[in-house]
């Protein structure tokens, strides 16, 4: 089944496409000729679907997907994933008015907050990224697809799982994949949190940070990562990611601690989900 998912432009979609293809994990998704597929579950059902650009101010959408019933939430959890309801031109007003935040929207206008596919797997990879780099833990990501993931037999090649079901990840001893056994056990308290409260994760809940700061194992950066990239919290503001803080040392031109990045935030709220993005992105064209 083919869907045209319409947007309003500007739209970049390289850009997306680069954050998604960096923190592709093995298994469950590839990026390929500018084409994004991934496996999907959605309440027990398995799938897949593979996104790209279409001819104008849309994206066209692939799914092979058993339940048909399924598709009007599949489009809008794929519209949410891939921001296409965001107001850019609001947001962007907003940002303006700091003039570096100015220049570099005025460098890429259509810079967008990849979302995530579902919570569980945005959470395991926020815990996996936590004080190491995004290749180590997409490589520890992959194993932990390659193990605990069920296996799917798809028409896309290299699409092989789909991702693990908390029950398992919350009985799971995950430090043998080769982690802390601390941030093992951080995993699977997420797991076990997940099948306590099945909205955990749900978008737009009010105080979902709140409740990610009570579990085990999750800080404020993790927290806030989590409700940028799935609650979808516009102002989630990750504090401390040592990218964000680089980026803003390389454009200023020198020394940035996190305090003093966190004081500049200030003024691009209630955006600064997207002023962190444009910040992640600079760092591809800074000098």
């Amino acid at each position: 089944m083919r869907v045209l998912l319409e947007y309003q432009p500007p739209f970049d979609w390289p850009a997306l496409l680069g954050f998604l293809s960096a923190r592709a994990i093995v298994g469950l998704e590839r990026v390929v000729e500018g084409v994004y597929s991934r496996s999907i579950d959605l309440h027990g059902v398995h799938g897949t679907f593979s996104i790209q650009p279409a001819a104008s101010d849309a994206l066209e959408l692939t799914l092979d997907f058993p339940d048909a019933g399924a598709v009007p939430e599949i489009v809008a959890r794929v519209r949410r994933m891939f921001d296409l309801d965001a107001e850019l031109s609001t947001i962007h007003r907003h940002l303006a008015v700091d003039p570096l935040m100015a220049r570099l929207i005025a460098e890429r206008p259509g810079l967008r907050v990849p979302g995530a596919w579902d919570g569980l797997e945005l959470a395991i990879r926020a815990v996996l990224g936590q004080q190491i780099t995004v290749v180590a833990a997409i490589r520890l990501a992959g194993k932990l697809v390659a193990r605990y993931g069920t296996p799917l037999n798809s028409a896309l090649p290299g699409v092989t799982h789909v991702f693990p079901q908390a029950r398992v990840l919350a009985d799971a001893d995950l430090a043998t994949l080769g982690m802390p056994k601390s941030r093992g056990r951080t995993l699977s308290g997420v797991a076990q949190a997940l099948l306590d409260d099945p909205r955990l994760f749900e978008p737009g809940r009010e105080g979902g940070i709140a409740r990610l700061l009570a579990l085990h194992g999750i800080g404020d950066w993790t927290a806030q990562y989590i409700a940028l990239r799935q609650l979808r919290e516009m102002d989630g503001f990750p504090n401390g990611d040592v990218g964000l803080i680089n980026a803003m040392a390389a454009l200023e031109g020198g020394p940035v601690t996190a305090k003093q990045l966190l004081l500049r935030a200030e003024g691009w709220r209630p955006y600064r989900g997207y002023a962190a993005q444009v910040l992640w992105t600079s760092l591809s064209r800074v000098d």
